[in-house]
């Protein structure tokens, strides 16, 4: 019953936080994706000596802020209503900006594999209700997000679940451009330490389970098909983009 009861509070607690992509048809049907609550371990609990890494990674994102660009670029890593701008924080490191309208076969392929894979994350958060560093210290975000994360659990982090996942698929578009995305992605996960949304454990797991996310994408037909379509996009965009440059030269 307990775990009946779970199971309805993560369902509406997903339907929750992300309502703009109930509509985008997953990939894989969600009860034959990895189930990150038997895969996972229980986080660390706050007297554990395992905790004590993420108390120095704590202290080590707080020393973090006093750098106010990476400041700027954890709080714009924030970011995650508009997708436009989620996905403009990998342009450097992808190599092509990505919209509906100039790239629709990536937009597609990340949109669809993000909708399949989020909600992995939601029944173990819903299980453990791990409180935040924010929360654990009573403190002021500098991302301002208190009010939308105050009481939802900490672990594993969806931020990061979403990131890595980003990543990973981006790396496959381009794997020619994989090193600067996965240092982009990298950094994209450390600020949610940096701005107190996370604990280092949270975003170690959530590395882990949007693998494991990624490689159950791999055996979907759609998903294959639909990353096809983008690597032939990226390389047909990005040779106009060479073209382009060497005629003004």
């Amino acid at each position: 019953m307990k775990r009946k009861l779970m199971t309805l509070a993560a369902i509406l607690l997903a339907n929750a936080y992300s309502p703009a992509q109930d509509s985008i048809p997953s990939y894989i049907p969600q009860d034959q994706l990895p189930a990150l609550i038997n895969i996972m371990p229980a986080p660390p609990a706050f007297d554990s000596p395992e905790f004590g890494n993420d108390m120095i990674c704590y202290c080590w994102g707080k020393q973090q802020r006093q750098d106010k660009e990476r400041l700027a670029v954890a709080i714009a890593d924030a970011e995650w209503d508009n997708h436009v701008k989620v996905y403009a924080r990998w342009q450097e490191a992808f190599g092509l900006e990505i919209t509906p309208t100039g790239t629709p076969q990536i937009w597609k392929l990340l949109e669809t594999s993000l909708a399949t894979t989020d909600p992995m994350r939601i029944q173990t958060k819903a299980y453990y209700k791990r409180q935040r560093p924010f929360e654990r210290f009573d403190e002021t975000m500098p991302s301002h997000e208190e009010d939308a994360l105050r009481g939802e659990g900490s672990y594993p982090s969806g931020h990061s679940l979403r990131g890595w996942t980003i990543s990973l698929i981006l790396a496959q578009v381009a794997p020619q451009r994989a090193t600067e995305i996965f240092v982009r992605g990298w950094e994209y996960c450390n600020s949610r330490v940096i701005v107190g949304a996370h604990w280092q454990s949270d975003v170690d797991a959530s590395r882990t389970a949007a693998s494991a996310g990624y490689c159950a994408l791999q055996g979907s037909k759609a998903f294959i098909t639909q990353m096809h379509k983008a690597q032939a996009e990226y390389k047909a965009k990005t040779t106009q983009v060479h073209v382009s440059t060497r005629k003004q030269r």
